[in-house]
């Protein structure tokens, strides 16, 4: 495996999150997410425009918020509805402002950035069911709203935003182009080489995923594995699921479990792009401002969420 790149190195030594004791905590760490997201993310990327929207609910409970974002200087192809990363504890629309605007621009599309509900104040499996909301909406009401066509519409998400991506892909068999995948989520049994191997890794610890699983189930623990929308590598039947681009890092818990899924999708005729970015570490796509790989893997995102939303 690849030497961790020099650029982020020094990332690499930063304090390990912890499990917080009280919900000043908790915020505390929300806060420091959205600011590293600034402070690494690099300058505002211009866009054609940027709104914030609201999602309604069919039971009449408060609205989902989201922002979409229109690429500069072309008529959008498409939308792509993404979902943050964060270990469904944390992120927002702010932390992932400069990743959306990046991802407007390379797909040519319309994304939707959507400020799913947040464990533990919403545990599994409200985050699940505001994907699915969102993925709904776009393909039908949202694209007359934002002026797209609803019969192309793509989804995203990296690490727990991957997660409800392919959670929420599997769930709209036939509704979208495709999913992209980067560092996903799918497997809380926490048992591959790589969690072994990385499992003091600061950036993101085998204890962090811990806590991040445990807040986000609740009390649901019987679901931790055995629950496909818990954990997607579970899935029996991924035969309907759309094309996938799924991005992994060398230096990260995550890595074997997304390449496990890769396999899995491959094995049920889902065509597959598999990339390892063997010198980087988890979270790197919110770097762009000091590590040149990150608006690489923007590149790639864009041009397959561009070839999918098009064909």
């Amino acid at each position: 495996m690849a030497a961790l790149h020099p650029q982020v190195q020094e990332l690499a030594k930063a304090a390990a999150l912890h499990e917080p004791d009280e919900p000043a905590e908790l915020q505390a760490m929300r806060d420091e997410y959205v600011e590293t997201a600034v402070r690494l993310g690099g300058a505002l990327e211009p866009v054609a425009r940027v709104e914030d929207v609201v999602i309604a609910r069919p039971d009449g409970d408060a609205a989902l918020p989201a922002r979409a974002y229109w690429p500069r200087g072309l008529d959008p192809v498409g939308a792509l509805v993404w979902l943050h990363g964060g270990g469904w504890c944390l992120g927002d629309l702010d932390g992932f402002d400069r990743v959306c605007r990046s991802l407007s621009n390379a797909a040519g599309a319309v994304v939707v950035s959507v400020d799913y509900r947040l464990a533990p104040e919403h545990p599994y499996p409200a985050a699940v069911e505001d994907a699915d909301l969102a993925v709904a909406w776009a393909s039908s009401h949202g694209a007359e709203q934002l002026g797209f066509d609803p019969g192309r519409v793509a989804i995203g998400g990296d690490s727990a935003g991957g997660n409800l991506a392919t959670v929420a892909a599997r769930h709209a068999a036939g509704a979208l182009r495709a999913q992209l995948l980067v560092y996903p989520v799918v497997d809380a049994a926490m048992d591959t080489a790589s969690y072994r191997e990385f499992a003091d890794f600061t950036l993101l610890t085998r204890d962090t995923m811990d806590w991040c699983w445990r807040t986000y189930l609740g009390s649901r623990d019987g679901a931790r594995e055995a629950d496909a929308d818990a954990s997607p590598l579970r899935a029996t039947d991924l035969s309907g699921a759309p094309p996938a681009y799924i991005a992994v890092a060398g230096h990260d818990v995550l890595r074997d479990e997304g390449i496990a899924y890769a396999q899995a999708l491959e094995a049920a005729g889902v065509p597959v792009e598999l990339r390892t970015f063997e010198d980087m570490p988890h979270g790197f796509l919110r770097w762009g401002g000091v590590v040149d790989r990150a608006r690489e893997i923007v590149g790639e995102l864009g041009a397959f969420a561009r070839s999918a939303l098009r064909g």
